[in-house]
């Protein structure tokens, strides 16, 4: 979700855009491309299984192929300042009473 909304307010920017994320399966979804097969297999895996969280893949490919865009992959609780800043305040927000919903969710059965 934070690179959802980190590009969705940079939505119409024609800088450059670095966006770093400790999520290797959000960067490599999008740098390796993975995303965009699943998209041209009905949200479907190389296996067959579906895609989980389909929605928001979508959207955020969406957000990346309309954006002057770039993933890379930051190590997590590795004591990089600005990553762990980004994982305070995102436990924080995770904690808050105020969260947006997620329509496409499905719960386990």
């Amino acid at each position: 979700m934070a690179c959802l909304v980190a590009l969705q307010e940079l939505e119409g920017t024609e800088r450059t855009v670095t966006l770093y994320s400790d999520s290797s399966y959000v960067v490599n979804g999008i740098e390796k491309g993975w995303a965009r097969g699943w998209r041209s297999r009905g949200w479907r895996k190389s296996d067959g299984q579906p895609a989980l969280n389909a929605d928001l893949w979508a959207e955020l490919l969406r957000l990346s192929e309309s954006l002057p865009v770039t993933f890379r992959w930051v190590k997590g609780h590795a004591g990089n300042i600005r990553n762990e800043r980004c994982d305070t305040l995102a436990t924080a927000a995770a904690r808050g009473i105020d969260l947006r919903v997620d329509s496409g969710y499905k719960q386990a059965e």
